[in-house]
């Protein structure tokens, strides 16, 4: 298990890691980002327009990693905006409303577009936002888990208001990223070792390599 620590601000970053939030409209993406990079929570949140750019330093097992949150506008007119913003991206969160069916059923295009538009090895985890509505659900934890399988994603539920799991989410696709990262250096090391030439210098944002990452073999499900 990964070791994980929250970092310096000023300090000398190790890797800067892109993550897109995705979604429809409303599920509470950018609530969600707020909590994390700020632990903070407005009832009062308004539409996103556009893009928000938000970013929060944290250590992983002993390296200085800046995670780099872009919180994408989910309403239809802007997608043409949002599909420049996934390139360069090495993590991804699809996030859907648990008490709206519609945002969970939109998910599929979501990912398609995702897909179409960034690293085919893009960590991609699925968020069931507003978990506090647990009285309004109109997505089942089964049906998200399920899909989450199929597609080979992380899940879990969450609660940007009540602060539920909020963290665990982003650390799961920081850890995952990490982790690839990583054993692609180990690999580039072995064949700069076996005299192959070494990979190109001063690269901040780190895209896994193909064939590196191994979709979990069950989805990560947490509501509670």
């Amino acid at each position: 298990m990964s070791s994980v620590a929250y970092g310096d601000a000023s300090q000398k970053m190790d890797y800067v890691f892109k993550v897109v939030l995705i979604g429809d409209s409303a599920v509470g993406k950018s609530q969600l980002l707020a909590r994390y990079a700020r632990n903070d929570f407005s009832l009062d949140s308004k539409s996103t327009i556009g893009v928000e750019f938000q970013a929060r330093t944290l250590l992983i097992q002993g390296k200085s990693v800046k995670a780099q949150i872009w919180d994408t506008a989910g309403q239809e007119r802007y997608r043409a905006v949002t599909s420049a913003y996934y390139r360069g991206a090495v993590g991804a969160m699809l996030v859907y409303d648990i008490s709206r069916r519609q945002t969970f059923d939109h998910i599929p295009r979501w990912l398609e577009e995702l897909r179409g538009h960034a690293d085919k090895n893009i960590v991609i985890i699925l968020i069931g936002n507003k978990s506090d509505l647990e009285d309004q659900r109109a997505v089942p934890t089964e049906d998200a888990k399920e899909f989450a399988e199929k597609e080979g994603l992380f899940f879990l539920e969450t609660s940007a208001l009540e602060a539920r799991n909020v963290e665990d989410a982003f650390l799961t696709v920081l850890t995952e990223i990490f982790n690839i990262v990583n054993k692609n250096n180990l690999v580039a090391e072995e064949e700069q070792g076996n005299g192959n030439a070494p990979p190109p210098a001063g690269k901040q944002i780190l895209v896994p390599g193909p064939g590196q990452i191994i979709p979990p073999k069950r989805s990560m499900c947490c509501y509670s």
